[in-house]
């Protein structure tokens, strides 16, 4: 399956994209991972990713095409796979339209992680992380720590990632919904959108992404809305 997995940031969509690809065994590509990798190849791409991302801003359309159009053409992607982080605005959609169209296929699905903003807000405003293990994650609400400000796992200092600050994460959905909308109108027009509920467990949110595309029953939680 060919497939596209749209949220906002704090739905989880990280997290549900390697698990969904994993169970249906087709390759996770994210668009930060391929800029990681091709940073650290050195490439034409990657020196031209790290001048945007070192200046703090967006890598080009026209580099991240680039890079996905690699990563489309390698063999692991001849029996799908789900994009994570692409396409992020209507001109990456339309050019994604032309690759795939060129290659004579075509995408199966676009999943629509939806999650009120009050929600973002909390799950990411919430967040702590741990100067000496960035790995070691904990919430105020959700995962406290059990001395505040000090890791459990290591006795860090937990901080609040600059990223994580309420009005920065309310920029971050401005952001998104400027720029994301018009992608998930584009494939609604293709008749490929499926919503979904990002609230619940990951277990949750996977088994409503599976019943979306005719993998899995939704186990009780509800079935998706087109």
């Amino acid at each position: 399956m060919r497939i596209i997995l749209i949220g906002p940031p704090g739905a989880g969509k990280g997290t549900q994209a390697v698990r969904l690809a994993a169970h249906l065994s087709i390759p996770h590509i994210s668009t930060g991972d391929l800029f990681r990798a091709h940073m650290n190849q050195g490439d034409q791409l990657g020196r031209t990713a790290d001048v945007a991302v070192r200046a703090g801003l967006l890598v080009p359309d026209e580099v991240t095409i680039a890079m996905i159009e690699e990563r489309l053409a390698r063999p692991d992607t001849e029996g799908g796979f789900l994009l994570d982080g692409f396409p992020r605005n209507l001109a990456q959609a339309q050019a994604l339209d032309a690759l795939l169209a060129g290659a004579r296929s075509r995408l199966d699905s676009v999943l629509d992680l939806e999650i009120p903003e009050s929600q973002v807000v909390s799950r990411i405003a919430g967040r702590r992380l741990c100067r000496e293990d960035r790995e070691h994650i904990f919430h105020l609400d959700h995962s406290p720590p059990r001395v505040a400000g000090t890791c459990d796992v290591c006795g860090g200092e937990l901080y609040q990632r600059d990223d994580d600050h309420e009005a920065t994460v309310r920029r971050r959905l401005e952001v998104y919904r400027a720029d994301t909308a018009p992608v998930v109108d584009h494939y609604r027009g293709q008749g490929l959108v499926t919503r979904i509920s990002a609230l619940g467990s990951v277990e949750e949110v996977l088994d409503r992404a599976l019943a979306a595309i005719g993998q899995g029953e939704a186990q009780g939680h509800g079935l998706p809305s087109k």
